[in-house]
């Protein structure tokens, strides 16, 4: 007997002659791991996926370095306005009293406010600085002055203002005001949006005093704290909705494969436990529950609805045969641990794969989901066998009648029936239909590499419009209101602004030395297609720029300027210390510290991006002019670094799925050579994954379904839930098989674990496929690739794998080889 046989054969023996104490221990253990479910903290936003990048890096340094001293602890709310005329009498004073209710507010701590109905009021009164005496400055003022007021400020105006402004009749349909705050750590930051944000209380605030003003009438408040609620109550909601509607799907299709009330009450208590151990450890080793970890529970409930359904089925099959409780139990769990560790050992490499992945949080999902699964396995391995033999036990000792005693898939029934339709090719042409498999899976896996790749906020918070259905749910599965996806909508529909993306060059260097402004001005030179340009040079912020501001405004600075400006161009290329010095020190400074470091070893320059231009085409431009630069520079700034994630989504899913394929085929080759003595039986295993694979990257582009953060780890995850389906059959094949009976044994395999496979398929698919509700179209969207993954696996581990069996007999099948008769196993109780 070989060593495998040896372990499965104790511990059968260990579950049949000790089950009460196997399931204390277990129950035991998670009570331990259920303290730690009180640990477990959140994340969410985007920030977690956007550190650890050379453009994130420049981004922090770039927060640090440039601006005045008490930026970072700062932050800011956009109101927003919209009326039939924002610029009419009634509309100003609205935004101006607005502004004055929240900086009276002593909880608010607003330091500053800015709006269009500012700068109109200090064009009517330029006395007017504060916001009571500019108030006045509007009531007092007539129609026609104002009209005229907002003509002279046309150029002030144009940026605050809604697309539509026309400063011939002082009219715009929206306008947006800034009201800063002295929070601490408010400030400076990264690309992404956090979960957590110091301004989520006071923008919350800020919309009750609006509302409860009175005098706020259209205008809203918008802002990082908004989104960063969003961010967090989104996930909140959405498994609020989603875990009722998956446990209901679940339960139905757990009635139906089971058949029992002790069983399936048997089946929903491992899951739970699997789910409890997993989020149990989670809390106790301090890792955070995040977007991607929703994905889990999901997952978790797929693998053990499989295990739980073959353990009960293997175990019915048994006993069907005439034997006793402790013989039907010993055999099924002898069998089936074999399976079950061949189908954790390559689920947990589909899953591991994932930490190849430069990006956190799938590091995290990879690892959480490969413990998961291995908790799944001990649970449904070990504690599940081990208490169906104490309710059996106790069922035969109470003289409680028997549910559902036949097995799915045995003859006469439906499935029975349907489930050896894919015997047909395998029997008449396995080669053709093989053949005619390749030729497919090659087209659609051509076809399904023109999967598109994205990371956007948007990704992440709910859709301006929810579905009907899910406004109709009654407490307390209601999602809340959502505002954020429509702001950024209207945001980017009305403002010109917001429409254009913008990328920071982080220029390091000795900033004095003479050819350190030329250098800018260079690289400024015939810009590259997505930046928006003035003839020839880009369009661009930089301490150029406030140079020739305070050139043009102080003489005596003008001609420091050009006694240094060698070469006649209006840029200095002499003394640059002396030029700085003179700059930060007048009233411009605080100007200049925005773009160029307090040392002078670093400097700023921001670009503006056309609006048609593609997130793409601008990261790959910004990377080509930093390379103009004769100093070092850096290409930064929320699209470059949102394109730096999307790429690496894309090279992580490449990356992991090579990883988790050659891991996979190697454990495979292995596990089947040690066991059966048969290493090709791992290629025959791999084969319909392969398929699988590539299926559901078809799919995925037909239905425009992109690789994002979460479906990016549906290959692996394909692999890990997808060989779960063929090496069941390929395993309980080889049992059956003794090298002359093919047919009879792909008859008795697409029998027996083809009824389990296709109970486990049903609720998995359900059950995952629930996600589809989320509020989040990210997870929607996982859910959708996911159940077809465990659908696609199905099919062709039932369709697919009996064809390449056959052929892998024709070619390489025959007598297993000679045992010695020293290992020959045992007899068991029956004398089988």
């Amino acid at each position: 007997m070989s060593v495998h046989e040896r372990v499965a054969r104790a511990l059968g023996e260990t579950i049949v002659e000790h089950p009460g104490r196997v399931v204390l221990v277990f129950l035991v253990v998670t009570g331990v791991l259920a303290v730690g479910l009180g640990g477990i903290s959140t994340e969410a936003g985007t920030d977690q996926f956007t550190q650890n990048s050379d453009a994130g890096d420049a981004l922090e340094a770039v927060n640090q370095e440039f601006g005045t001293s008490f930026e970072d602890d700062t932050g800011s709310t956009q109101l927003i306005q919209r009326d039939t005329n924002v610029l009419g009498k009634p509309a100003l004073l609205r935004m101006l009293r607005t502004q004055e209710t929240l900086r009276e507010r002593d909880g608010l701590r607003v330091t500053n406010t800015a709006s269009a109905a500012g700068i109109v009021a200090r064009t009517l009164d330029p006395r007017a600085t504060t916001l009571e005496a500019q108030i006045r400055a509007v009531e007092g003022a007539t129609s026609g002055e104002i009209d005229t007021a907002v003509k002279r400020a046309e150029g002030t105006l144009s940026g605050l203002l809604s697309k539509d402004f026309n400063a011939g009749s002082a009219s715009a349909s929206a306008t947006i005001a800034t009201v800063t705050h002295a929070i601490p750590g408010a400030g400076g930051g990264g690309a992404g949006i956090s979960g957590s944000s110091p301004l989520q209380s006071v923008q919350s605030e800020s919309v009750h005093v609006i509302e409860s003003s009175g005098s706020g009438a259209g205008i809203s408040v918008f802002g990082s704290g908004i989104l960063s609620s969003e961010f967090s109550n989104v996930i909140l909601d959405s498994l609020i909705i989603v875990t009722p509607a998956a446990a209901g799907l679940i339960l139905i299709f757990l009635i139906f494969s089971y058949q029992d009330p002790l069983d399936l009450m048997l089946g929903v208590v491992s899951l739970v436990m699997a789910v409890v151990w997993t989020f149990g450890f989670m809390g106790i080793a301090g890792i955070s529950f995040t977007q991607m970890l929703v994905a889990v529970p999901p997952l978790l409930l797929a693998v053990g609805i499989d295990f739980g359904i073959h353990t009960i089925n293997r175990y019915r099959e048994e006993r069907a045969l005439g034997f006793g409780v402790a013989a039907a139990m010993e055999d099924s769990v002898e069998q089936l641990l074999v399976a079950f560790f061949i189908v954790t050992g390559t689920t947990v490499l589909g899953f591991m794969a994932n930490v190849t992945s430069d990006l956190g949080p799938i590091k995290d999902f990879g690892i959480v989901a490969a413990i998961g699964i291995t908790f799944t396995f001990l649970i449904f391995g070990l504690f599940l066998p081990a208490a169906k033999v104490l309710t059996d036990r106790f069922r035969e000792r109470a003289g409680l009648p028997r549910f559902g005693g036949d097995p799915l898939g045995g003859e006469g029934s439906l499935l029975g029936k349907v489930l050896p339709a894919g015997l047909v090719a395998a029997r008449k042409a396995p080669y053709v239909f093989l053949l005619v498999v390749l030729l497919v899976t090659a087209g659609v896996g051509v076809y399904g590499t023109g999967v598109n790749t994205t990371f956007s906020q948007e990704d992440f918070l709910p859709p301006e419009d929810v579905p009907d259905y899910l406004e109709e749910l009654p407490e307390p599965f209601a999602p809340g209101e959502y505002t954020a996806t429509a702001k950024l909508n209207f945001l980017e529909e009305k403002f010109a602004t917001a429409q254009t993306s913008s990328v920071t060059m982080y220029v390091e260097g000795p900033m004095r030395r003479d050819h350190a402004l030329e250098a800018i001005q260079r690289a400024n030179q015939n810009p590259p297609d997505s930046f928006v340009s003035d003839g020839r040079e880009a369009q661009s912020n930089s301490v150029i720029g406030v140079i020739d501001t305070y050139a043009d405004a102080n003489p005596e600075f003008a001609a420091l300027v050009a006694r240094n400006d060698l070469d006649g161009d209006g840029v200095p290329d002499d003394n640059l210390g002396a030029v700085y010095d003179e700059l930060l020190a007048s009233p411009y400074g605080d100007q200049a510290r925005q773009y160029i470091a307090e040392d002078y070893r670093a400097m700023k320059v921001v670009y503006t991006a056309e609006s048609d231009a593609t997130q793409g085409e601008v990261a790959a431009d910004a990377r080509e002019l930093a390379d103009d630069y004769r100093l070092s520079a850096t290409a930064t700034g929320q699209t470059i670094i949102f394109q730096d994630v999307s790429d690496t989504i894309f090279s992580s899913s490449v990356t992991s799925l090579a990883v988790a394929l050659t891991a996979t085929a190697l454990f495979l080759v292995f596990i089947y050579w040690a066991f059966e003595r048969r290493p090709s039986l791992g290629i025959v295993n791999l084969a319909p994954i392969v398929v699988a694979l590539t299926l559901i990257a078809g799919t995925m582009r037909f239905f425009g379904v992109p690789f994002n953060v979460l479906t990016a780890t549906v290959l692996s995850i394909a692999i890990g839930l997808g060989i779960d389906y063929s090496a069941h059959v390929v395993h309980r094949f080889a049992d059956e098989y003794d090298g002359t009976n093919t047919d009879e044994a792909l008859e008795k395999t697409v029998r027996g674990t083809g009824g389990a496979l296709a109970g486990s398929m049903l609720t998995t698919t359900t059950g995952i496929g629930v996600l589809v509700l989320a509020i989040t179209p990210i997870l929607g969207q996982f859910g959708l690739v996911t159940a077809l993954a465990v659908f696609y696996s199905f099919l062709t581990a039932l369709l697919v794998t009996p064809a390449v069996i056959v052929v892998w007999d024709d070619l390489v099948g025959g007598p297993e080889p000679e045992a010695d008769p020293a290992n020959a196993p045992a007899p068991n109780e029956q004398g089988v």
